[in-house]
């Protein structure tokens, strides 16, 4: 590593991105003091101290079709960006999730000798392996969040490190449901079911519709069950209040800003939208009903040309190895199923033996995640420079 002031450029690309982009800073700081930070940045980062060349929101698109709109400004931010680090030549460039965006612009910067690293690995162990080579020629450390994904990296010869996972560090390895119930405001007695219809836009308008008329469904068979659901932005509440208006139960179902982790707490069982809410929700201890929904083309494609490899979606049936959970893709996101499968979660009889799965997950994943990426990367500043072809 030099001796001039390290500076460290990150992008994320989605709240969860920022969340781990400002852990990372933090830990970073804690072992390079003096570093500078700059990048794309949410208000975590932000806040963090990294300098944000163009803020998060504008690459939070997903879908192989939904982000032909945006393409003209994500290439306009691609052009913009790559100019700026070429200019700057920062010690690395870190990708912070937002895959997608950061894979197609760091072999430009690994071949003029910036050092590269993605930090959450994209599942490629799911999706198309053959990446894997071209992750390979794109960085030179991949740092995962799950166990199972540097053993992949492994036996395709791309350095990787498996540091856990922040969430597993945040999270408490027990909450009380009724103390998070009284925090938010909420009778404590009682079922509660918690919706998370998702943190984007597009993701909301395409499952909120179906978790409004499961909650429709639910309330004409259990009239005295609760409903709670986290709102993860304004514009994802305008669009969900749409759809509880459309199935006439708007006024069934508290809403919460934000708070996901105490709506999800609060909860007894939870519907929720697939990603990374669904391994928060495995590290409260909550059953759940995990439910995944793409544009229509999309969804044509990867079954058409049979692009999804894994035999799940639902993060702790991943990492479990086995359906602990009941996870269902687009046309079976519907009221008459998601309605049944709630009602069988919070009254499983093998509840206990979930909750036990759920534990064993979690001390997996709790390694102190953002100081074991940190050290990960600060090893990698201080080895000599090495261009490897794949």
């Amino acid at each position: 590593m030099t001796a001039r002031t390290p500076f460290i450029v990150l992008v994320a690309g989605e709240p969860s991105g920022d969340h781990l982009g400002a852990k990372l800073i933090e830990a970073l700081r804690a072992q390079l003091p003096d570093a500078r930070f700059a990048g794309i940045a949410g208000p975590r980062m932000i806040a963090a101290g990294c300098e944000a060349w163009e803020r998060m929101e504008n690459l939070s698109v997903m879908g192989l079709f939904e982000i032909l709109p945006h393409l003209p400004r994500l290439l306009r931010i691609r052009r913009n960006l790559t100019e700026r680090v070429l200019a700057a030549r920062p010690d690395v460039y870190i990708g912070v999730d937002a895959k997608e965006f950061n894979l197609r612009t760091m072999p430009v910067f690994k071949a003029q000798g910036i050092r590269t690293v993605q930090y959450v690995s994209p599942q490629i162990w799911a999706w198309r392996q053959g990446r894997v080579r071209t992750i390979g020629r794109a960085v030179d450390l991949v740092l995962c969040l799950l166990p199972f994904e540097q053993q992949f990296y492994s036996e395709h010869a791309v350095q990787a490190r498996f540091v856990g996972h922040p969430l597993a560090d945040a999270i408490p390895m027990q909450l009380d449901n009724r103390a998070a119930r009284a925090a938010l405001g909420l009778p404590v007695e009682g079922n509660y079911v918690a919706l998370l219809p998702g943190s984007r836009q597009g993701e909301v308008s395409r499952l909120g519709p179906p978790f409004a008329a499961t909650v429709r469904w639910l309330s004409e068979r259990r009239p005295q069950w609760h409903f709670i659901a986290a709102m993860a932005s304004p514009a994802v509440r305008a669009a969900f209040e749409q759809a509880l208006d459309a199935a006439g139960v708007r006024n069934q179902v508290h809403l919460v800003d934000e708070r996901a982790q105490e709506v999800m707490a609060a909860s007894d069982v939870i519907l929720l939208a697939s990603g990374t809410a669904t391994l928060e929700a495995t590290l409260v201890k909550r059953p759940m009903v995990v439910a995944y929904r793409l544009g229509a083309l999309t969804s044509f494609l990867l079954k058409r040309l049979k692009l999804f490899k894994a035999p799940f979606f639902a993060q702790p049936n991943l990492l479990a190895g086995r359906a602990l959970v009941p996870e269902y893709f687009n046309e079976e996101v519907r009221a008459a199923v998601l309605g049944p499968a709630l009602m069988a979660q919070l009254e499983r009889p093998d509840r206990d033996g979930l909750i036990r799965s759920f534990v064993a997950i979690h001390e997996t994943l709790r390694r102190d995640a953002s100081a074991q990426a940190a050290q990960a990367i600060v090893e990698l500043l201080r080895r000599p420079h090495r261009t490897e072809s794949y």
